[in-house]
């Protein structure tokens, strides 16, 4: 598994927006280019956000993806009109995996 973490600096007054249009986006993504999806963070720097999007392979994310849905379109226009600066912060191979989808029963 592959995974790109992504680092977005939004415009003070723009974070609804971006949040609402990067989830489009996303889901474009995920719909139309095998990805296994993504989740975005707010970190505890004002307007930076912190997303990763899951992938099964280097390979399948470094595809040239082409998206002609015209939602996708408006909205990744919008999530970069968000935007002061974004850049992919890592790339990385899953080497080890213990995440699990429920909390362990106590």
């Amino acid at each position: 598994m592959f995974i790109a973490v992504y680092e977005f600096e939004v415009k003070e007054g723009s974070e609804a927006v971006f949040r609402e249009s990067w989830l489009e986006v996303t889901k474009a993504i995920y719909q139309r280019c095998g990805s296994f999806g993504s989740r975005l963070h707010q970190s505890d720097v004002p307007n930076v956000f912190v997303g990763y999007a899951q992938w099964p392979s280097r390979e399948q994310w470094e595809k040239d993806h082409v998206i002609s849905d015209e939602l996708y379109k408006v909205s990744r226009q919008k999530m970069h009109d968000c935007l002061l600066r974004s850049k992919t912060a890592y790339k990385l191979e899953v080497c080890d995996d213990y995440l699990q989808p429920f909390q362990a029963q106590a």
